[in-house]
């Protein structure tokens, strides 16, 4: 294959196959291929190695992307996933579910005029293709310590920490409720946008490098926290953000109204085949598994994010005669990526933008009468207002005919009361995020006396979810990461803390 020093002038921006619309909405696979050997090597070849790397600038775990992008143009597919791993522990996932268009292929020197190079889908392809070819992490050079820690969730924070720890020498044990690691990688992230064997083929991995999982374990019901703290030399919070976000709408207890990760979750387990029982996975909701028989039915999503997007795609998949998607502002305001967005477009979903929900109408009076219709109103950028705040239009008010209402509204961390009952006051903020120092000093306030992501209990780290707030795949792998840098400079120098 002939390789042009400004190949990106005369080779386009190509993605891999995507499966047809007609074909993809029958079933639950990804919808994106792979790459081969060839299409990833042209794709590699458009990048302009520009020497101020904004894409590496830009992505969370500052991946070394123009380096990897020369391994795979020179066919050393192994070195890439090494040099992949350096920085990020799950490089195949955050491929395929980063908003790479908010991150580094928005930020890549060449977007603006020949498009970006299709750094995701190249990222996915070396680390799908080296681990079929044999590659596996080398820890031949790491030496085994007398230290163990004890991880508590097995989401991305959880599983960028084992593996940042098993390189170090440290035995790592995660402990985690569901009966599959993961987290919401494998019960809330549908397999259209992440295959479930994805998942499995990093946790054969991780137990390749001697990280022991504990699954089916809730801690403070099968195993006390207090056990952990006396068992293992440190201990790291990685159990997400689970509380659904609100909404206070009238009419949101009726039958039929449900929030989004309840509903993600039923589905994820019904297509994993999961012979357990749906339990509720956010704290408050109390109606059992929502239903998931939606042929014919009008679906109604009220929110604008990735989960938003999840959850109509989701619903187009269970049949449901007409999917909405309601956003209170403009489609330029939306939080969620915008191939996703095009992903649910071409799928048959609608959008309603610029329409605040009001209220949640029942086919009669009674609080328990089922779903109706959603009422809303038309919005508009709120007068004087700085931060794109809206307001409703007087008079603007209808209905939308809805069968079932999902509430994606966004969703926040809470604390369990084995962590509360530790941890000093100060420690959780009054969104019940873990309070710690963070390495970029981002939005917390940095606490001189501890490491990063360390906690008022000195043994105790957390990052992810549990810190940040419902927040992206790769800033959790970024905090387990960073904060299992910590642990080991706590364990092994403690001078340095």
């Amino acid at each position: 294959m002939k390789i042009t020093p400004f190949q990106f002038m005369d080779v386009p921006r190509k993605q891999p196959r995507e499966l047809a619309v007609a074909v993809r909405v029958l079933g639950w696979s990804e919808i994106y291929g792979s790459f081969d050997a060839a299409g990833a090597t042209e794709q590699s070849a458009r990048c302009l190695d520009c020497g101020n790397p904004y894409c590496s600038a830009k992505c969370p775990v500052h991946n070394d992307i123009p380096n990897w992008l020369a391994l795979v143009r020179e066919g050393r597919l192994f070195e890439a996933c090494d040099l992949a791993h350096e920085t990020n522990p799950l490089p195949e996932i955050c491929g395929r579910v980063c908003p790479q268009d908010r991150l580094c292929e928005g930020a890549c020197t060449i977007n603006v005029g020949f498009e970006a190079v299709t750094i995701g889908s190249v990222e996915k392809y070396i680390v799908d293709t080296a681990v079929k070819a044999g590659w596996r992490p080398d820890l031949s050079r790491v030496r085994p310590t007398r230290f163990k820690v004890a991880i508590i969730g097995a989401g991305p924070a959880g599983l960028a920490c084992a593996d940042r720890l098993a390189r170090a020498g440290i035995a790592a044990h995660v402990f985690d409720r569901y009966e599959e690691i993961g987290g919401l990688l494998t019960f809330g992230i549908p397999p259209f946008k992440l295959e479930k064997e994805v998942i499995a083929t990093r946790r054969m991995l991780l137990e390749g490098m001697g990280v022991q999982f504990h699954l089916g374990v809730e801690i403070g019901r099968d195993q006390s926290f207090e056990t952990l703290l006396n068992d293992f030399d440190a201990v790291f919070i990685g159990n997400g953000a689970y509380r659904y976000v609100n909404g206070r709408l009238s009419g949101q207890d009726r039958p039929g109204v449900v929030p989004a990760l309840p509903f993600l979750v039923s589905n994820g387990r019904r297509v994993l085949g999961s012979e357990s029982a749906h339990e509720a996975v956010i704290a408050g909701w109390s109606h059992g598994a929502p239903t998931l028989d939606l042929a014919g039915k009008r679906v109604v999503v009220l929110g604008g994010g990735d989960t938003g997007m999840d959850c109509v795609r989701t619903a187009v998949r269970l049949g449901a005669s007409q999917v909405t998607c309601v956003y209170r502002r403009d489609e330029a305001s939306m939080p969620g990526s915008r191939r996703e967005v095009k992903n649910a477009k071409d799928e048959g979903v609608q959008f309603l933008f610029n329409r605040q929900p009001l209220a949640i109408l029942g086919h009669g009076p009674e609080d328990d009468s089922p779903v109706r219709a959603v009422q809303m109103a038309e919005t508009e950028i709120s007068a004087g207002s700085r931060s794109g705040g809206v307001q409703t239009i007087p008079g603007s008010e209808r209905e939308i005919a809805a069968d079932l209402v999902i509430q994606a509204f966004g969703f926040r961390a809470e604390q369990p009361a084995w962590l509360r009952s530790v941890l000093a006051a100060d420690d959780l903020d009054a969104e019940q995020r873990v309070q710690v120092r963070r390495s970029d000093a981002g939005r917390r306030q940095p606490r001189s006396a501890r490491l990063a992501y360390q906690t008022s209990v000195a043994k105790v780290f957390a990052g992810g979810d549990t810190v940040r707030g419902a927040d992206l795949v790769v800033t959790a792998v970024q905090d387990g990461r960073d904060a299992a840098e910590s642990i080991r400079r706590w364990l092994t120098i403690p001078q340095e803390g």
